[in-house]
Parts: structure tokens; C-alpha cells; sequence
């Protein structure tokens, strides 16, 4: 028997090594891949689409806030690992009245290593979890600093638009990239409205991959408004999935400084 403490500080007992794992946060999903707790895991959601293999072969028990909780009692979990805002309270503590459920809270970097370095306590992959964080925290210090950061939103959704707050992990990971959110004086995700966007005189606009799929027709929309912003299609899971893809994340930014200072050359701006 073993005890564990979870990011909202709950203590989780596991009788043994867990053997059958439902996976409720598509980028924790990636991670338990990455820490190599394979045929563990027996249930992901709908969203988990990293790694392929597992989307296309795991069962899937609904989406992050629709969990198909009979389908999940139905494997008798030995463990669950979820998120605090990712999934729904109601849903999480219905599980936890049968299953050990162990629940993370990421809201900026550290917070992230934090959960992987949990994640790899509890599924006894602490060795392989450490060499995650490294690479992480390597990389993450290789990410070339910006004399003058770009005034930048970073949009969520689309009807309405939604931005990020200070509060929130994509926040940690512009300022990580080298971008001042403009609505950093904001908590959570703020509606906006097209007068917003356009009295936050903004350098940058960044229209996320997820959850709102936005497109080249929308950056065309915005474009015509904001005939002086800069308007580019970002992936979301870079700037949003706290696991194992942080490795990939400072690459991905360092080409997205480079397209924006392209883009301001190319303007004479």
C-alpha cells in the first residue's frame, strides 16, 4: 500500500502498482505514452488523439467534460487521472467515491513539471519522468529572449472571442515564448468583442488551433478590421498541452518569433 498527494493536495491510496489506468486529459494521455506506461492505460477520452496508436486502438470513454461514466466503471480503474479544470467537478468526484483518482492543476510551468513528476511517482516511471523534465527545462532555456515583446491576444474561441488571462497556463507559455499578453490584467478566459480588439492596439494576434478551430477565413475576417495586426494561425497544443509535447514547444516557438519578425520586415514596421 502506497499513498500519493495529488496537485489540490488529496492523499490517494493505491494497494499496488496501478494495472489499469483511464486517462481523462488528452495531454496526460500523451505524457503516460512518453513515460512508456503502455498497456496500462485502458481508457482515454475522444480527445486524446496523441499518440495515434492509442487513439485509434484505445477505448474511448467520451470527451474531457462528457465522460462516459458507466464505460469507465465498467473497467474497475485503479487509477484516474484527470484535471482540475479540464474536467467537470461532478463527474470527478462521482469516480473518486469508487476508483482512486489522482487530479492535477497546471496553470504555469513549474506547475506542469510538477504534475509530471507526480504522474511519474504514482505510475512508478519517476526515472523516466525526470529525464522528461530536463529536456524540457533544457530547452525551455535555449528559447532566445525578445528585446521588445509584441503587444499580442492570443484567441481561444470565436462567438464570441475569447482571450486568456494571467491566470492561465497559456499565459505562462506566451511570456515563455517572448509575447505580453495584452488582457494579462484579465483572469481566466475574458469574451471579447471587436471594439475590444481593437482598442487593445495589438501587434500580434494569434488564433489558436483549439479549442475553437479557427482558420485562414477567420484571420482573413480579422485582417480586414485589423488592417495593421499582425494576424497568424498558431497550434493550440503547443501552447496549451502541459505533458511530455512541452519538449516540442520552445522549437515551435522560436519559428513563430521568426515568422512574426519575417512578417514585420517584409511590412518595413
Amino acid at each position: 500500500m502506497a499513498f500519493f498527494v495529488d496537485q489540490l493536495g488529496r492523499s490517494i491510496e493505491l494497494l499496488h502498482s496501478p494495472q489499469r489506468i483511464v486517462s481523462v486529459v488528452p495531454s496526460q494521455t500523451e505524457l503516460l505514452f512518453d513515460l512508456g506506461v503502455i498497456d496500462k492505460v485502458v481508457g482515454i477520452t475522444k480527445f486524446c488523439v496523441h499518440p495515434l496508436d492509442w487513439y485509434r486502438t484505445k477505448t474511448r470513454i467520451g470527451g474531457t467534460k462528457q465522460l462516459d461514466l458507466n464505460k469507465i466503471k465498467e473497467f474497475a480503474p485503479d487509477l484516474i487521472i484527470a484535471n482540475k479544470e479540464e474536467n467537470v467537478r461532478e463527474q470527478i468526484e462521482e469516480l473518486a467515491k469508487d476508483f482512486p483518482v489522482w487530479i492535477s492543476d497546471v496553470d504555469n510551468l513549474d506547475s506542469a513539471l510538477s504534475m509530471i513528476r507526480g504522474i511519474g511517482k504514482i505510475t512508478s516511471r519517476e526515472l523516466q519522468a525526470k529525464e522528461i523534465i530536463h529536456q524540457i527545462q533544457l530547452r525551455f532555456s535555449q528559447i532566445p529572449i525578445i528585446n521588445v515583446q509584441p503587444r499580442t491576444c492570443y484567441l481561444i474561441w470565436k462567438d464570441p472571442f475569447m482571450t486568456v488571462g494571467a491566470d492561465t497556463f497559456i499565459n505562462d507559455m506566451l511570456k515563455c515564448a517572448g509575447f505580453q499578453n495584452v488582457f494579462e490584467n484579465q483572469i481566466r478566459y475574458p469574451e471579447l468583442s471587436f471594439d475590444h480588439l481593437k482598442t487593445a492596439n495589438c501587434d500580434v494576434i494569434l488564433l489558436s488551433s483549439e479549442p475553437y478551430p479557427f482558420k485562414e477565413k477567420h484571420a482573413r475576417e480579422l485582417q480586414s478590421f485589423l488592417p495593421n495586426t499582425k494576424i497568424i494561425l498558431v497550434d493550440g497544443e503547443m501552447f496549451s498541452w502541459y505533458g511530455s509535447r512541452l519538449i516540442k514547444a520552445p522549437a515551435y516557438f522560436q519559428q513563430l518569433q521568426n515568422q512574426i519578425l519575417s512578417l514585420k520586415n517584409a511590412r518595413g514596421s
